[in-house]
C-alpha cells in the first residue's frame, strides 16, 4: 500500500510535529511513505514562539519533503500533483488549524477529481481554542474533501458531527504512548534536583505555557498545599505562548512562592525531556480546557502519576479507578487532590496504565483497517 502523509516534521517544534514524524517511521515499516511537510507553515501571528527547534542534539525525524508553503499556492498545487504522480492509495492529513483549510481544500479537490485516494483527516484539534463562526466555515469547507476522520477524543467526535455531513466516517482512536523521550540511561534524579534547586516533594506542570492550561490556577493553589507539605517545589517546564508572562510572575510574588516555584521558561530539548519527568512524583493538569494533551502520553511512557481535569480528551486518559481528577478553575480542589495524592503514595504510584492497545502500531492498524 502506498501512503502519502501532509504534516510538520523536525525543524518544526511541538507535539504535532512529533506526532506526525513517529507516525510516518512507523507507517514505514509496513508501507511506501511519502512525508510532504512544509517550507512556511503559519503567519507568524498565530506562532508567538520559534518555529523550529533550535536545541535538541537528537532530534526525532525522518526524511520528508519540503514543498508546502503556505504563501504560495502554486506549492500547494503542486503538493497535489506529487501526491498524485506517486499514486498514493491513501492520502492522511494532520489538521491542526483552519487556518490551513484553503491549502487543504484545493490538495483534497485535485486529489478527488484526479485520483481514486482515499483522504483521512487526523483531527488534533477540531477548532481552535477559542473558535470563531469563520473558523467552523472554513474547517467545514477543508472537511467537504475527506473520506475518513479520525480523533482522539469522544468529546470531538461530537464536535466534528456538528459540522460534518451526516456520511462521513468518523472514528475515535487514541493518543499513542510517547516512549521516544526516554533514552533508558540512568538518570541523576538527585543531581538535577539539586541544580534547579527543587525541594523534597516535586509536582511537574511540563510544555506551553497558554491560558486554557490552567496554570495560573495550579500557583493559587499552592500555598494550601505548603502549609501540609512544606518542602514541595512546582517545577514548570516550557515556554511561554501567551503575552501575560508578567501575570504570573506578578501572582508568584503576591503569593510570596519565589523559594517554592521553579520555572524553565524555554522550549525543553528532546534529550532533557526525561530529566524532568525523572525528577517529578506527580505530573498535574489543571487545564480549563483540551482536546487531548500528549503530555499525558509521555508521562504515562514514565509512569508518572497524573493529576488532572476531566475536559476533552483528558477524560479518556487510560488510569486506574484510583486516579485523581481536579475540577478547573478551582486551586482548592487542586490543592486538596495534590495533599491526598501526597498522604496515599503507595496507592497512587502506578495510577496511569500503559496498556499494550496504545502503541504506535496499533495506531496504525486503526489506520489501515478504516480505509
Amino acid at each position: 500500500m502506498k501512503i502519502a502523509v501532509i504534516g510538520p516534521t523536525y525543524p518544526y517544534k511541538g507535539g504535532i510535529s512529533h506526532f506526525t514524524t513517529i507516525l510516518v517511521k512507523t507507517l514505514r515499516k509496513k508501507s511506501t511513505v511519502n512525508f510532504i511537510s512544509w517550507k512556511r507553515q503559519y503567519p507568524a501571528f498565530l506562532y508567538p514562539v520559534g518555529l523550529k527547534d533550535t536545541q535538541s542534539k537528537n532530534p526525532i525525524t525522518t526524511d520528508a519533503k519540503f514543498l508546502l508553503d503556505f504563501f504560495n499556492p502554486f506549492s500547494w498545487v503542486k503538493t497535489a500533483m506529487d501526491i498524485k504522480n506517486n499514486h498514493a492509495d491513501i492520502l492522511i492529513i494532520t489538521w491542526v488549524s483552519p487556518i490551513q483549510a484553503p491549502i487543504y481544500f484545493l490538495i483534497g479537490k485535485i486529489i478527488k477529481l484526479s485520483t481514486s485516494t482515499r483522504i483521512i483527516f487526523i483531527c488534533h484539534n477540531i477548532l481552535p481554542h477559542e473558535s470563531t463562526a469563520l473558523d467552523k466555515l472554513f474547517t467545514k469547507i477543508a472537511f467537504s474533501q475527506s473520506d475518513i476522520f479520525i480523533v482522539h477524543a469522544a468529546e470531538d467526535k461530537e464536535k466534528l458531527r456538528k459540522i460534518l455531513e451526516k456520511n462521513k466516517k468518523i472514528i475515535t482512536g487514541f493518543h499513542p504512548i510517547y516512549d521516544v523521550f526516554n533514552s533508558g540511561k540512568n538518570i541523576d534524579i538527585k543531581k538535577i534536583k539539586h541544580t534547579l534547586h527543587l525541594k523534597e516533594r516535586v509536582l511537574l506542570f511540563f510544555g506551553y505555557i497558554r491560558p486554557y492550561k490552567g496554570l495560573l490556577y495550579l500557583i493559587q493553589a499552592l500555598p494550601e498545599v505548603l502549609k501540609s507539605l512544606p518542602k514541595t517545589t512546582l517545577l514548570v517546564a516550557g515556554e511561554f505562548w501567551s503575552k501575560d508572562k508578567q501575570l504570573y510572575l506578578n501572582t508568584i510574588k503576591n503569593l510570596r512562592l519565589e523559594n517554592n516555584i521553579v520555572m524553565v521558561n524555554k522550549y525543553i530539548p528532546n534529550e532533557e525531556v526525561a530529566h524532568y519527568f525523572a525528577v517529578a512524583d506527580v505530573v498535574v493538569l489543571p487545564y480549563i480546557s483540551a482536546t487531548q494533551s500528549g503530555i499525558t502520553q509521555i508521562a504515562i511512557a514514565f509512569n508518572k502519576p497524573i493529576i488532572s481535569t476531566e475536559v476533552g480528551g483528558l477524560k479518556d486518559i487510560s488510569q486506574t479507578d484510583h486516579r485523581l481528577t481536579i475540577k478547573p478553575k478551582n486551586p482548592h480542589d487542586i490543592a486538596q487532590k495534590i495533599i491526598k495524592f501526597y498522604r496515599n503514595p503507595n496507592l497512587y504510584e502506578s495510577t496511569p496504565i500503559k496498556r499494550e492497545s496504545d502503541t504506535w502500531e496499533e495506531y496504525i492498524n486503526l489506520i489501515i483497517q478504516s480505509v
